[in-house]
């Protein structure tokens, strides 16, 4: 059970110690935790940048709805989608299948064939909606790491994306902003550390269907 327990003890931060700096095997633990995040496919159409730069981040809150986490943390966690998911994506994507596995060729042209038709079929906005929703995926995945871990942290979707991608460059990575996270220590004086959780009955929640 001790999950569960790491579970109601995380929360959405509200106020973070600046003052303390999450170590650099957190960060790694929790790049590595990203990368290692289920998404369609396989595919990996996200990317974060983890940013630790205060004035960078005091900028970044102008852009947050003044969201005063966003420049308290220890790090600012920004989830990006890749814009262009064409022919040579799905092909770096089975390269590196065959690279890894050694899956005979032969047997993945098939499926890489089928994925690069689909994608070609589909709107850009289609796109962009498929891989935000991996974006989540990582971004519900970081939330249990910290939890565990023993990092505080603040999902958000209140900030201006275009800002962000205006700021941070990202249009020239092919990149957009769809999500952000603060992570750090919570402070003392946070009064919503201590609250408790409100949510459903279990049975309210869960269908058990035997």
């Amino acid at each position: 059970m001790k999950i569960i327990e790491k579970l109601n003890w995380r929360y959405a931060t509200k106020l973070f110690d600046s003052t303390t700096i999450l170590t650099e095997d957190k960060i790694q633990t929790l790049t590595e935790a990203f990368n290692l995040t289920a998404t369609s496919y396989g595919l990996q159409p996200i990317k974060l940048m983890v940013i630790q730069n205060k004035e960078l981040q005091q900028e970044l809150t102008l852009h947050a709805m003044n969201q005063k986490q966003v420049g308290q943390a220890s790090h600012l966690l920004v989830f990006c989608i890749q814009t262009e998911i064409n022919k040579h994506f799905v092909k770096e994507y089975f390269d590196r299948v065959y690279a890894i596995r050694k899956t005979p060729k032969d047997i993945l042209k098939p499926f890489e064939n089928f994925l690069i038709e689909d994608f070609e079929n589909k709107s850009q906005k289609d796109i962009e909606v498929w891989a935000t929703n991996q974006a989540y995926l990582a971004l519900g995945n970081l939330m249990t790491v910290c939890a565990v871990e023993g990092i505080d942290a603040c999902p958000m979707e209140g900030f201006d994306a275009a800002k962000y991608d205006e700021v941070l460059h990202l249009k020239e990575k092919g990149l957009k902003s769809v999500l952000i996270m603060p992570i750090g220590y919570r402070a003392k004086d946070d009064m919503f550390a201590d609250l408790k959780k409100v949510r459903k009955e279990m049975a309210e929640s869960v269908i058990m269907h035997k």
